[in-house]
């Protein structure tokens, strides 16, 4: 037999026994999560949809505990892409990390006061005990806002680091705090349970970037087609969550399984589909928020520019094409 034709014998065979996998030629990437919750429906099911498969990313969605633990390793590049709240990126940036914000996907925070029964109106909650994960995290930075909203100073109240909303719930449940800042779906549990909602900072209008997408900026300097891609199919999985609910739904149950709240996983999803941004900008409003209360701690965070928080060049030339827009056409 010729050589020429004892190669291509070769070749079909391989390409019959081992046809290529999707997997083959895709860029990994690690995508680190700041929180392990319903509110990364977005990206599970860009992951498990396809999406990036689709725009050649393989991404390992990596849960990292804390923001200066998730900050650290998107420094170190043992991760490349962040999802977290925006007080982790910019309060690094003030103390001179190389990080910024390139999409957010929720502006506003979603959670939400629950006080007991007993505690009518804001103004009950003066010398009361109210319970936050800890000092400098998000439930802390909407209390500190919500209270500036009701004219209440801070140290009006008496502030507990408690931890989790799960932890916090059951100190409410023992007497151990008079409220807490709670998130889905432990607010549900609590209003089943017949606290009261005292304050929400999506009524509210609590620009806090509470779900945003963060790159070092040497990264995205040097792989913009790939940070391209990856919001393509980062996109298209917000568009997909808020389109298919039960599709969701499920995604969701995969994920967290016992952890995802169970009767109450429908009802975080509705509030995430509704609350999800269709174009993911980050808010400028929301970065002034943050910089507001890191100026506590960090007087340098009254004298910069909101916008060195920012890059969002790349998603403004998306939606210029009319990419994001053809995702909710029917």
């Amino acid at each position: 037999m010729r050589p020429k034709i004892f190669s291509a014998i070769v070749a079909t065979w391989v390409c019959l026994c081992f046809p290529v996998t999707p997997s083959l030629g895709l860029e990994k990437i690690n995508v680190g999560l700041g929180s392990f919750s319903a509110m990364h429906g977005d990206v599970w099911d860009a992951s498990e949809k396809g999406f990036f498969t689709e725009y050649g990313i393989d991404p390992q969605l990596i849960y990292i505990q804390g923001g200066p633990n998730a900050i650290g390793g998107l420094l170190a590049d043992s991760i490349q892409y962040l999802l977290t709240d925006g007080a982790a990126p910019i309060g690094a940036d003030l103390k001179g990390a190389d990080a910024v914000i390139i999409a957010s996907a929720m502006n506003q925070g979603i959670q939400r006061l629950m006080a007991r029964p007993d505690i009518k109106s804001p103004q009950d909650l003066i010398g009361k005990k109210i319970g936050v994960t800890r000092v400098g995290a998000a439930s802390y930075n909407v209390l500190w806002i919500m209270l500036d909203m009701w004219g209440i100073p801070l140290e009006k109240v008496k502030v507990l680091q408690v931890g989790s909303s799960t932890a916090m719930l059951a100190s409410l449940d023992k007497g151990g705090i008079d409220a807490a800042v709670l998130t889905l779906p432990s607010f549900f549990v609590a209003e089943d349970k017949g606290y009261r909602l005292l304050g929400d900072a999506v009524t509210m209008g609590i620009n806090t970037l509470h779900h945003v997408l963060v790159v070092r900026r040497d990264y995205l300097h040097t792989h913009q087609d790939q940070v391209a891609r990856f919001l393509r199919a980062y996109i298209k999985g917000i568009a997909y969550f808020k389109q298919n609910k039960e599709e969701s739904l499920a995604v969701l149950k995969k994920k967290l399984g016992a952890r995802g709240g169970g009767k109450y996983l429908e009802r975080s999803y509705n509030l995430l589909a509704k609350d999800y941004e269709r174009v993911p900008f980050p808010s400028l409003k929301g970065v002034k928020t943050v910089l507001k209360f890191l100026a506590e701690e960090n007087p340098k965070a009254r004298e910069v520019d909101p916008k060195a928080f920012v890059d969002d060049s790349i998603l403004r030339n998306l939606d210029k094409t009319g990419f994001i827009q053809s995702l909710y056409r029917k």
